[in-house]
């Protein structure tokens, strides 16, 4: 697969987590609870799925550090 491609939907993965977190934080509403219900295989699934996206997004600081140092020269 194509590697933007994956940032994209992994992007995409991490955004849905955030703006989760956002309903959590001001409204104290569960989005992916309300959707799966409240720690089911598959609500525990997505969590994992949306944790492990952010985690390899952190390598995209990384790339466009580069690509942005790459621009400067």
């Amino acid at each position: 697969m194509n590697t933007k491609v994956l940032d994209i939907i992994l992007l995409v993965l991490v955004i849905i987590g955030a703006v989760n977190w956002g309903l959590v934080g001001f409204f104290r509403f569960n989005l992916i609870s309300y959707l799966f219900g409240n720690m089911t295989w598959l609500t525990r699934v997505i969590y994992a799925v949306v944790g492990l996206s952010g985690l390899y997004m952190i390598s995209a600081f990384g790339r466009l550090r580069s690509m942005g140092s790459d621009d400067r020269q």
